[in-house]
């Protein structure tokens, strides 16, 4: 089946109310993940085709293959496209789908952590490697061990250990990994291996690196979200569980993991006091966007911070085919985030 296209009139008044406008034009590009290093911001986002396969609700029809880098000197600059920096046919292991990326630099290195499906249909993990942030960056030979699933977070804590986030349910696969296994059933539904909506929610998962950033240096463990009163949060709890796209970034001391709640379309986060959480829901940092996806990252430059984000206004709501967006991000006298309607008071 195909999507249809937002209305050319509804489409004019969302994006007159947009908060912000498509960084990128002369390509697709969506998951923004966005790092400063050497006083410039780099972007490092997935870059969409259209590839021509269906659209479904485990995402055939995000058949991405490269990635290109983008810099920009300030919020303000004009955006810089260095080119492809990594592409599927580099990777001897990576058969197709090269999904969110993310990067973190450490003693002059830079390291590309990108999921990609293997040769019998899973998704995995790898890293690439370059002296550059804008690459072209060279990929080992293999995935991470025991790495799964998608949307890879590269995160540093001040005390200079490195954190891998990863994880996204339904064409994510992560829900097939829940005895510890890759469930090779072919599911009829993205419900398929799901809990129960009474039962706690799938988790994203975490693995602090070994000192070299190629390998975990020890087994992923759960990063369990809260409720207010101290318990999981529910598979059936839509609005608030997670789906995809785990980030996490430091602010007064406090760790904020965020993420999208997938199907009800919301960038959320929670607030916990060290890397692993467990994170306290806090809220909405963004709500729906144009198209089907939402994916994020956050920032800081010369002590403001930023949002980095997708919709689908280019494409006139094409959900696979997308444009990387930044709005300023603000914080309350409590440390809370102030919610962020993308288009003003209209809703898409």
């Amino acid at each position: 089946m195909s999507e249809p296209k937002i209305d050319a009139a509804k489409l004019a008044t969302l994006n007159s109310n947009a908060i912000s406008q498509p960084l990128v034009k002369h390509i697709y590009t969506a998951d923004p993940s966005a790092h400063v290093f050497n006083g410039k911001i780099y972007i490092y986002p997935s870059h969409d085709i259209d590839a021509g396969e269906a659209f479904d609700d485990l995402g055939s029809h995000f058949d991405m293959q490269d990635y290109h880098v983008f810099s920009m000197e300030s919020p303000e600059s004009e955006v810089v496209d260095h080119g492809v920096a990594l592409s599927v046919a580099d990777v001897p292991w990576a058969q197709k789908q090269m999904w969110a990326p993310d990067a973190n630099e450490k003693d002059g290195k830079y390291y590309l952590y990108f999921p990609a499906k293997d040769y019998e249909g899973i998704f995995r993990i790898g890293v690439a490697v370059s002296d550059s942030p804008t690459g072209p960056f060279k990929p080992q030979p293999e995935a991470i061990k025991n790495s799964f699933s998608i949307d890879p977070c590269a995160f540093k804590d001040d005390d200079g250990s490195y954190y891998l986030y990863f994880g996204g349910i339904w064409g994510g696969q992560l829900q097939r990994w829940r005895t510890g296994t890759f469930n090779a059933e072919q599911p009829e539904s993205p419900y398929a291996f799901l809990p129960e909506d009474n039962e706690p929610a799938l988790c994203a998962k975490v693995a602090r690196l070994r000192d070299d950033l190629l390998e975990f240096d020890e087994v992923p463990r759960d990063v369990v979200i809260v409720d207010e009163n101290g318990k999981p949060l529910l598979q059936g709890d839509t609005s608030r569980r997670f789906f995809e796209a785990p980030w996490l970034h430091k602010y007064n001391g406090k760790y904020y993991f965020s993420y999208s709640t997938g199907d009800t379309h919301l960038i959320c986060y929670a607030i916990g006091d060290n890397p692993y959480g467990p994170f306290t829901y806090a809220g909405v940092i963004l709500n729906p966007v144009v198209g089907w996806t939402t994916h994020h990252s956050i920032c800081e430059f010369n002590g403001e911070w930023y949002l980095f984000y997708h919709d689908s206004i280019l494409s006139e709501g094409i959900t696979h085919l997308r444009n990387i967006k930044m709005t300023k991000l603000e914080y309350d006298e409590n440390g809370f985030i102030k919610t962020l309607n993308p288009y003003g008071e209209v809703t898409p």
